[in-house]
């Protein structure tokens, strides 16, 4: 019987630290991009593609956009953050989230970043602008998701989850803009959705809609909410996440500034201060699989912990089996043992 085994974070090499990772699968080879390294400081080289035939050995495939070859005057030459690829139609659909080259986070927020949508006919490209920017203000993290009918949804952030309908040929919403799903701070939400949400990725399962999306209130942590069609209604489909970290330490001058340290919770005791955004892909048993970044601390957790070190810092690939049982999924981790898995 086949064996894989795996151990956490998958990538060690800083040359390939990412954020926001997102796997595809085509034909025999795992394909990967997500947020390049800096993401706070200023603008990135651009959309990154990695690959793997073997889902643990990763290298350098190709640059999807390089932002050293943009004209000064192209309006997604800046931060690209959180890219994915949809195959839909016989065709790869890149979404990117950019604008202009501008300051640092820090100093304001980018009202011009935004998403974009490209084509191509193979997963690395040539990749062809259909639309962009596609909406109004900061909207970040696209998320598309095409249904057994053919009709294909674009999910994303900004102060919230925003939906829509969309036509991928010509980049078009159709029945109108993006609406939000839920904000942070809705009546009735649990308390870990407070500081910020994020990153919704979503699939069908059994006949119902499912939407992960991120949080970091208390570190980083994954929910799923739940849908009868494509645009909801929405709702959580717990109250606690199924995945993530949670670091006091890591989050406390957030939580300060956010008005919210008056949460009260344990943390979680692994060596990551950030697990999260995560996408969902086939991996090597065929089955559900997430993958996203694990951010290591760099140092012990608690005195005596049997947590390994780690002195690089930079975010990294976690993958873990996705389970689907009675309705709801579940995942165990994050871990950072080696892990056998047998098919």
């Amino acid at each position: 019987m086949p064996v894989f085994r795996y151990t956490n974070p998958i990538t060690r090499d800083p040359a390939l630290a990412m954020r926001d990772h997102f796997i595809l699968k085509v034909g025999s080879r795992w394909f990967m991009t997500g947020t390049s390294l800096p993401v706070w400081s200023g603008p990135n080289p651009g959309v990154r593609l990695l690959v793997s035939d073997d889902l643990l050995n990763w290298r350098h495939h190709q640059w999807l956009i390089e932002s050293a070859r943009l004209p000064d005057d192209c309006p997604y030459q800046g931060r690209f953050w959180a890219s994915e690829i949809h195959h839909a139609h016989g065709k790869f659909w890149l979404t990117v989230n950019s604008g202009h080259r501008g300051p640092q986070l820090g100093d304001r927020l980018m009202d011009d970043h935004n998403l974009w949508l490209f084509v191509a006919d193979e997963v690395d490209g040539h990749y062809r602008l259909v639309r962009g920017p596609l909406s109004d203000g900061f909207k970040n993290d696209a998320n598309l998701f095409t249904d057994d009918d053919g009709q294909s949804y674009l999910y994303c952030s900004g102060g919230g989850l925003w939906q829509a309908r969309i036509d991928l040929p010509t980049g078009q919403w159709v029945a109108g803009g993006l609406k939000k799903i839920l904000s942070p701070r809705d009546a009735g939400n649990p308390d870990w959705l407070i500081g910020g949400i994020e990153g919704p990725f979503v699939l069908k399962r059994a006949g119902t809609y499912f939407m992960f999306f991120s949080a970091w209130t208390r570190g980083y942590e994954i929910g799923v909410l739940r849908a009868p069609a494509p645009l909801g209604p929405w709702e959580l489909v717990s109250r606690e996440p199924i995945f993530g970290t949670r670091k006091r330490r890591y989050r406390e001058p957030q939580m300060q500034a956010g008005g919210y340290a008056h949460l009260e919770f344990s943390d979680t005791p692994d060596p990551f201060v950030e697990v999260g955004h995560n996408a969902v892909f086939a991996g090597p048993d065929g089955r559900d699989w997430i993958c996203c970044h694990y951010f290591p601390e760099g140092k012990q957790p608690v005195p005596g912990s049997v947590v390994p070190e780690y002195h690089d810092t930079s975010p990294q690939l976690g993958i873990e089996p996705l389970h689907f049982a009675h309705g709801k999924f579940s995942i165990t981790g994050p871990t950072w043992k080696e892990h056998t898995v047998v098919y």
